[in-house]
């Protein structure tokens, strides 16, 4: 449970130093004087009239050398242990710090008493698009990450938060999952999905679980751990082109800037993106047809059409010649797809030019 425990803040970090030195200082002080003759209680009261400068005379008195040297030090170090606290907590009012712990306990205190809720397991792009439509919905719901600015987005907005791993069995009880109806698990990783799959399976087998899954591959493997539902971003925002394309006048859609404005914006929330790319004359493909580029992808990206020098659209179906100067059109993972397609390219040099507008 401690690892998934929010990490102190710096202010806070100079409070516990703080509090830990004057304690340590006030055990030494105690055990010395005690060492001197004196009982625990006349030990103690020596210390608090000495780091607190009340100025009553010494309990008893300080004769030798060495106890008057020891008393110069429990003043110093009391003291400066004291200030330093003191200067510590003041910090931590002045850049509300105090506010931000009580608010923390207060969502921890909510989060105790969530029933029948949801549980969001990343708080990226499509996380932050569920809370939003969870939020509409009315459905109660806490957020789940492991990264400690996205959970203060979460809060900033007005959603409960917790920060931890959701691979962690710890941080999901936490969360209440024996308590949850349903657990999204929406990470761009594949592999942290499908172990967290299994985690909340184990855990609640009533739990209704949905996965988000990057690769095609990776469907039958989050079902298998457990998922009911099985979400392909970049099949949904293809199934969306797919569809646009269908419609009289379809192809055109491609060539509107205003139009692919909107659906790229549609396409970032669920972290898809649609990009251009420039074949050139070393790209090793040219000469090839579309559909043999698709398929050395591997699913990884999705090819939409490809738009000769002419300006004319091909869609996939049709199967065009690849030749230099056409452009690929294509639909893959925000920030991925330049990489994805050097993957594919291997020696090959693609120019890319991003989503237009």
């Amino acid at each position: 449970m401690s690892s998934e425990r929010r990490p102190l803040t710096p202010a806070l970090k100079r409070v516990v130093v703080g509090i830990s030195f004057f304690l340590l200082t006030m055990a030494v002080a105690v055990i010395g004087y005690i060492s001197f003759g004196w009982n625990w209680l006349d030990a103690f009261y020596m210390y608090v009239i000495t780091v607190f400068g009340v100025g009553y005379g010494e309990v008893c008195p300080l004769i030798t050398p060495e106890q008057r040297i020891f008393n110069m030090v429990v003043i110093v170090a009391g003291s400066a242990s004291a200030i330093y606290t003191v200067g510590a907590i003041l910090q931590m009012f002045t850049e509300g710090e105090i506010k931000r712990l009580l608010d923390v306990q207060r969502a921890a205190r909510d989060i105790s008493k969530l029933n029948r809720h949801v549980i969001v397991c990343g708080f990226g792009r499509i996380g932050q698009v569920m809370a939003q439509e969870l939020t509409q919905a009315k459905t109660p719901f806490v957020i789940l990450d492991v990264d400690e600015q996205r959970i203060s987005l979460a809060e900033k907005l007005g959603y409960l938060a917790y920060l931890g791993s959701a691979t962690e069995e710890a941080a999901l009880r936490v969360v209440g999952i024996d308590r949850a109806i349903a657990l999204a698990t929406v990470l761009p990783n594949d592999t942290m999905n499908v172990f967290i799959t299994l985690t909340a399976r184990h855990i609640n087998a009533e739990l209704l679980i949905l996965s988000r899954a990057n690769l095609p591959a990776t469907e039958a493997k989050l079902r298998m751990a457990g998922a009911d539902h099985v979400v392909l971003p970049t099949r949904i925002g293809a199934t969306q082109m797919a569809n646009l394309i269908r419609r009289p006048r379809g192809i055109d859609f491609l060539e509107q800037t205003s139009d692919r404005q909107g659906l790229n914006q549609l396409l970032n929330q669920i972290d898809v993106q649609l990009a251009e790319l420039d074949i050139t004359p070393e790209y090793p493909y040219v000469g090839w047809r579309l559909a043999s580029l698709e398929v050395r992808g591997q699913g990884e990206f999705i090819i939409i059409g490809l738009r000769k020098r002419s300006g004319q659209l091909f869609p996939v179906r049709v199967n065009p010649i690849m030749e230099v100067g056409d452009t690929l059109i294509l639909l893959g993972h925000s920030h991925d797809t330049p990489k994805l397609v050097r993957e594919v390219s291997s020696r090959g040099q693609v120019q890319y030019r991003g989503a237009r507008g």
